[in-house]
């Protein structure tokens, strides 16, 4: 899936071996939002329509990427998105704070005691989770076109013409990854939480809940402001290495189905540019390119 500033696309190599491309007009959020022009608040609304964004592809893609009668329905596609979210919940906020609690009861911690373990097991469980589902080759997959998706946002930024060997020279990891961002949450989380340490247990777990705005919005500027300025670029370093996990080295046909998302994604007159720049991938540039109803459905 690629996010453009008046449009976001997703493309998927069908059983055929056809790409198809998804295609829908989506303004930016700041001209459709005041809010989205203030900053930290900017971050939580960034937030919600990635996660919108993220499951209307993850549909689509569900329904033309497998056989007819391996299709995923839209039902069975929203109670893994529910379920996927309860899980987040459990394993990244109520696990940690419980275990946390636990073992200060039992070592006769501190109330900061508490906080730094808390926070040191939930970023613990959020490298060990994301490593412990890369050894799935289901996911390992993902986790290419994934690195497909970043080569393809290197060449185009540089300026270089989207073939697919200009693509594949790139690498796989990139700043402003959402890999990044979800690390950066983590590191945020705990100096937000150490300034809670004295409050009741209770209240602790709730605020953990609550202030995911708070921390969401805190998390995006340091992750803005990491891409574009040197002096902050320390902020994307720890996301940069656990993109070592999350993105892998794609193969020609993936590298080929990220360029068709990225030509989906680019207004007309921006196509016209790339094209300009030197050859295309040919499977890129023939795909089908669906209405964008057919994502909204």
């Amino acid at each position: 899936m690629m996010r453009a500033p008046s449009r976001w696309a997703v493309a998927v190599r069908r059983p055929d071996d056809v790409i198809e491309v998804a295609r829908h007009e989506l303004p930016r959020l700041s001209e459709r939002s005041p809010a989205a022009k203030v900053p930290f608040m900017r971050g939580v609304l960034v937030l919600i329509e990635s996660l919108t964004l993220g499951f209307k592809a993850l549909s689509w893609s569900a329904q033309k990427s497998g056989d007819e009668g391996e299709q995923i329905t839209k039902l069975q596609t929203t109670i893994t998105m529910i379920v996927a979210v309860v899980v987040a919940l459990a394993i990244f906020i109520f696990i940690p704070v419980f275990i946390a609690d636990f073992l200060k009861e039992q070592l006769g911690g501190s109330s900061f005691f508490f906080v730094v373990l808390d926070g040191v097991i939930r970023l613990g469980m959020i490298v060990f989770y994301i490593w412990a589902i890369s050894r799935s080759k289901e996911i390992q997959r993902v986790f290419q076109y994934h690195g497909a998706e970043h080569k393809t946002i290197h060449a185009y930024e540089a300026g270089d013409p989207l073939t697919i060997a200009e693509v594949q020279k790139y690498s796989p990891r990139h700043p402003r990854c959402g890999t990044s961002f979800l690390l950066i949450v983590g590191m945020v989380a705990f100096f937000v939480f150490l300034l809670l340490a004295p409050l009741p247990f209770w209240w602790q777990v709730a605020a953990r809940v609550l202030l995911i705005p708070v921390i969401a919005g805190i998390s995006y500027e340091l992750l803005k402001a990491g891409a574009t300025s040197r002096w902050m670029s320390w902020a994307n370093r720890p996301g940069i290495w656990l993109q070592s996990i999350t993105t892998k080295e794609p193969d020609d046909k993936m590298a080929e189905v990220a360029i068709a998302s990225l030509l989906g994604a680019l207004t007309e007159d921006e196509v016209v540019a790339v094209r300009e720049r030197g050859p295309v991938a040919p499977g890129a540039l023939a795909a089908e390119v669906d209405v964008p109803e057919a994502v909204d459905g």
